[in-house]
């Protein structure tokens, strides 16, 4: 397991104690066999972290879960093969793909304590992931990607982002690459461009979808 920058993945770090005092392990309910630290509250989470994004890192939302379900459930689309988790959040995508016996796992999130998270979730789940920068937009990093599979977990709810993240997995189809997203129907999702592979109700969600149940797919790009 390693991270990126000046994120440190176990103990001393300023980082690292925001992100184990703000959250608890837990488990996403439609991902039980995931432990994840996960905060109770977005509202005081967000007030507490001072920063204009959301703490993504600190809850399991619906894309994501459908999509670390659906690996989960169908392990033969990443075993044995190269995953990349983009816009990873908790990481919660890429520990599914772990466990599900991929080759090698690559987490990516522009969010420091995304990626101090994930590389403590990976930890809790006995799970190995190359936790690293952002890698769509003018600040990525120059990262050398050889991967099979991107997963990505609702990374459609905003124009500017979709449009990053849209023209990054675009080039990866275009390469070859196997690209499923997971999304609960946000506005900037490609419909066009997407086939529908699986759809499953998300409980649990009121907080974050505004809504107890939330139905979310699981596509592939093409």
């Amino acid at each position: 397991m390693t991270a990126g920058d000046d994120d440190v993945t176990a103990g001393g770090s300023a980082l690292d104690a925001e992100v184990t005092s703000w959250t608890a392990p837990g488990a996403a309910p439609l991902v039980p066999e995931v432990t994840l630290l996960l905060a109770d509250d977005i509202h005081r989470t967000w007030s507490q972290t001072d920063e204009e994004a959301p703490p993504f890192w600190a809850f399991a939302w619906a894309g994501g879960q459908a999509l670390a379900r659906h690996v989960l459930d169908r392990p033969e689309i990443v075993a044995g093969r190269r995953v990349l988790d983009l816009a990873a959040g908790s990481g919660i995508v890429g520990i599914a793909a772990a466990k599900a016996g991929a080759a090698a796992v690559v987490a990516s999130d522009s969010d420091a304590r995304a990626r101090v998270a994930t590389a403590r979730n990976a930890a809790l789940n006995g799970v190995t992931l190359d936790v690293v920068g952002d890698l769509v937009g003018d600040e990525a990093e120059d990262v050398e990607l050889d991967v099979d599979v991107v997963l990505a977990g609702d990374v459609f709810y905003e124009q500017p982002m979709a449009r990053l993240m849209g023209e990054f997995l675009d080039e990866a189809v275009a390469a070859g690459v196997e690209v499923l997203v997971g999304d609960p129907g946000r506005e900037y999702l490609p419909r066009k461009r997407v086939t529908q592979l699986a759809s499953y109700d998300v409980p649990e969600t009121a907080d974050l979808e505004g809504r107890a149940v939330t139905p979310t797919a699981v596509h592939r790009l093409t």
